[in-house]
């Protein structure tokens, strides 16, 4: 469980190293090579670290601390997904491990979602002052308060 965690804390710290950066990153400002490359190593970390470590530290704690087996049945509480062949009503029997296999896949979609949210913040980072920026006053005859030649 502690590999777990940890491996969660982790995901959470890179995370919040990417939006500190995004946040004061200029979105109309070149990457320099260099910074092109570091960031590059370190999206290649991240999506190595929560498609490939976090799993499997997942599935090593339900395999090894929790003991999820497929000859340990899930009954639920209170027997409410007890099998027919255990004399409960659900017509096919879950065990331990589908439960397992069920949940890494939620954790799988959970992170997907990160991911993907991590890359349209970054794309639409600078969109909000662009809009800011390109609003104009209007009289209340909708003309534009500006001079002729002036810079909005």
């Amino acid at each position: 469980m502690v590999a777990f965690v940890t491996s969660l804390i982790i995901t959470a710290a890179m995370v919040g190293i990417f939006y500190l950066y995004a946040a004061r990153r200029p979105a109309d400002l070149a990457p320099s090579w260099g910074e092109a490359m570091i960031w590059a190593a370190f999206m290649f970390t991240f999506i190595f670290w929560i498609y490939g470590v976090v799993p499997h530290q997942f599935l090593t704690w339900a395999d090894n601390e929790l003991n999820w087996r497929p000859d340990k049945l899930l009954f639920g509480p209170g027997d409410i997904v007890k099998p027919q062949a255990e004399g409960g009503w659900l017509p096919f029997t879950l065990s331990y491990l589908i439960l397992r296999d069920i949940l890494v896949v939620i954790l799988y979609n959970v992170l997907l979602g990160l991911n993907l949210k991590m890359f349209i913040d970054w794309q639409v980072r600078g969109d909000k002052l662009a809009k800011a920026d390109a609003i104009v006053p209007a009289s209340s005859y909708g003309r534009p308060l500006v001079k002729e030649g002036a810079k909005a």
